[in-house]
């Protein structure tokens, strides 16, 4: 099917592992009943690996932990520094320091080297993960959170010369694609110096809608800078550490603000939709 438009604005998103991502079209049912199977394989294993120490890993170890303190939880990451590198040194330090109160061993400067021969999420007794560097690590359960893929299928015949290393579009201070007035990339398939957000893709899709309609009204076009950065990291429902606009936080604050829900209630309501009880 051929659709005409008078502007277009992008946003592919990316793909990643389960659980942080499905990568397909599910309904609420299915989805809900796949994180309880999850869980269920989290409850018959004994020992946990998560593979990968960013933002979705150093939450995934902390979370698993905390709600089974009695399970061992090993974490492997390719860095010495864990979470996003664009975080304060303090907030990753202390992201350190609470996995460890909390138990779980950290294998860092370790990158897996099997981990396509790994069945992920799935309990299976004593399965044996090897890293590069020739450490062994035997679990019962590998969670994969070795981050994102950017979805570039849609644009890359169309917009190749326009795309970054990673696949995500080349983008002007108006996220507008590349030499196209009339294009507009956001979200994680648009090429910013900062962490890929949902909260991000919210304020850059503020600016590409104004920014249309500024056009349409001959008014001048809105610049997106990417500025002093807001993260908030959940480490188990009464624990987190990140940052608000560049200023460190704490445990109370962020618990209050998003380990306690995950945004989730937030979420219903930007959607315009009502939480289910």
């Amino acid at each position: 099917q051929e659709l005409h438009y008078s502007h277009l604005i992008l946003a592919t998103g990316s793909d990643g592992p389960f659980p942080g991502k499905f990568n397909k079209v599910i309904d609420m049912e299915s989805a809900i009943q796949t994180y309880e199977n999850m869980v269920k394989e989290i409850e018959k294993s004994e020992r946990i690996l998560v593979v990968g120490g960013g933002a979705a890993g150093v939450e995934m170890a902390a979370e698993i932990k905390t709600e089974y303190p009695a399970k061992e939880v090993t974490l492997i990451h390719s860095k010495i520094a864990l979470a996003d590198v664009e975080l304060l040194d303090s907030v990753r330090q202390e992201v350190k320091e609470i996995l460890l109160r909390k138990g779980v061993h950290l294998l860092l400067s370790e990158k897996v080297s099997n981990v396509e021969n790994l069945r992920p999420n799935q309990f299976q007794k004593d399965m044996v993960v090897k890293t590069e560097k020739g450490t062994e690590v035997v679990t019962d359960m590998v969670v994969l959170c070795t981050g994102i893929k950017i979805n570039s299928s849609v644009y890359a015949a169309a917009f190749g010369d326009k795309m970054a290393s990673n696949s995500a579009l080349k983008v002007n201070k108006h996220l507008q694609l590349e030499g196209y007035e009339h294009i507009y990339a956001i979200g994680d398939c648009a090429d910013l110096k900062e962490p890929k957000m949902a909260y991000h893709a919210g304020l850059h899709a503020n600016i590409a809608v104004t920014n249309i309609i500024n056009s349409l009204t001959h008014k001048p076009l809105k610049t997106y800078e990417p500025g002093s950065l807001t993260f908030l990291l959940s480490m188990g429902r009464n624990d987190g550490v990140g940052q608000v606009n560049g200023y460190y936080v704490g445990r109370l604050l962020v618990t209050i603000a998003k380990s306690r829900d995950l945004f989730v209630s937030k979420s219903w309501k930007m959607m315009g939709q009502t939480m289910p009880s």
